[in-house]
């Protein structure tokens, strides 16, 4: 009987030696392990590295193995200014609870305080970013998550800031709950796939508040754009859907709400555009759906260039936008209908709700401006108001098929 015990202790520690037991290293000032760098040296997969609150000046920091990085009471890890701080390089890594500051600007280097490269599995949360050159960089990498960070940086020019939050080449991401203020772009993706941007706070960055191309079949929610240099652009990307966003106070001489360039078969729904230079912009975007979004006090409304075909603009409030829709074009390849325009002047003889009167929004003021900006020094002038009267009477220059037959006499709901 005691031979057979022993033979099962014998196995039994055998077994043991090739089952690796996680364990938690702790990292502080008065700690045995006093650095981060020597914490990620003895650490071996599912650690718990846990970092006590204080200063910690390193930089160029790999992650190899599969731990987390748990910061109690925000530590701060510093890159000296010279530098990235950490990458990780391994999945199933999660950082969680660090302040991240300082990284060295670079001409020629993608310095982050945190870069995700070809990994998975990864979660960036609950952090706090401030004054780095890129906050968050995720390269080559799929099924991650970023969430609940605070991304701030005071760069005063585009060159020498990063991005708050930059995709390349990833997929299945998921963006939510982040603050993004003054970086070059507040959130960035290039060559993305089915991605989701939620409930986001992006503003007050140098060039867009979100920015992305060739990046098919992603889906933007419930974000909020305000304050950012020129606004949101969406470039050369299919299947988009884009709803309950607000896009707010993006002023400037190249300034949008949301820029569409090269888009196709996307929906754009429930959004707000309020107070922007302009609110929709579309170049070279074709068979989208832009349907029941409020456009409010914006300069333009929707700018419309010729080689645009194929939108339908349906139950979308415009109120008191300076234009409502302007153009390059005097003919029309896409769909104006049920719409609310608060300038509409017409009349519902049956009380169905729909006037009985087409409304034309682009006024001939709005193509004298398209082709002559300065002109706009004569807005709301009595000069003005005979132009667009009379060219409503005798439509020469205006396009005669721009036109909602079907506009609706209430503010959509």
């Amino acid at each position: 009987m005691s031979k057979i015990l022993s033979s099962l202790i014998i196995i039994y520690l055998i077994l043991l030696q090739g089952v690796a037991v996680s364990k938690t290293i702790i990292v502080g000032q008065h700690e045995r392990i006093k650095t981060i760098k020597q914490a990620l040296e003895t650490s071996n997969d599912g650690d718990v590295i846990t970092i006590k609150k204080g200063f910690y000046l390193e930089n160029n920091l790999v992650i190899t193995r599969q731990v987390s990085l748990i910061g109690i009471d925000f530590p701060v890890l510093s890159g000296n200014k010279k530098e990235g701080i950490i990458t990780v390089k391994a999945n199933n890594v999660t950082i969680k609870g660090i302040h991240f500051t300082d990284t060295g600007s670079s001409f020629v280097k993608d310095n982050a305080a945190v870069k995700l490269d070809s990994v998975s599995n990864c979660v960036i949360k609950d952090n706090k970013f401030s004054n780095n050159f890129f906050g968050i960089y995720l390269g080559k990498s799929w099924q991650c998550s970023i969430s609940n960070n605070i991304i701030i940086s005071s760069q005063k020019t585009q060159a020498y800031s990063g991005n708050g939050i930059h995709l390349w080449y990833c997929k299945d991401i998921e963006i939510a709950g982040n603050t993004v203020d003054g970086h070059r772009d507040g959130i960035y993706l290039e060559f993305v796939k089915r991605s989701i941007i939620k409930d986001n706070l992006s503003r007050r960055n140098l060039r867009y508040g979100l920015h992305f191309m060739f990046s098919d079949s992603c889906e933007y929610f419930s974000n909020k754009f305000e304050h950012n240099s020129a606004g949101v652009a969406v470039m050369f990307t299919h299947h988009v859907k884009m709803f309950n966003n607000i896009f707010e106070n993006n002023w400037g001489d190249a300034s949008y709400g949301l820029l569409l360039k090269d888009i196709s078969n996307s929906k754009i729904y429930n959004n707000v555009f309020r107070r922007n230079t302009c609110g929709i912009y579309l170049e070279g975007s074709n068979r989208n759906a832009i349907e029941n979004n409020l456009l409010e006090r914006n300069g333009w409304a929707i700018r419309l260039m010729a080689n645009s075909m194929d939108n339908n603009f349906r139950k979308n409030n415009f109120l008191s936008n300076s234009f409502e829709v302007a153009t390059n074009s005097t003919r029309n390849f896409n769909t104006f209908s049920n719409n609310y325009w608060s300038d509409y002047q017409g009349y519902d003889l049956n009380n169905d709700g729909i006037g009985e009167v087409p409304h034309h929004p682009v006024k001939l003021f709005s193509i004298i401006v398209e082709k002559n900006r300065p002109t706009l020094l004569l807005l709301r002038s009595f000069f003005v108001e005979l132009l667009n009267a009379a060219e409503k009477i005798f439509p020469v220059l205006t396009p005669e098929t721009l036109v909602d037959n079907s506009p609706e006499m209430s503010l959509i709901k």
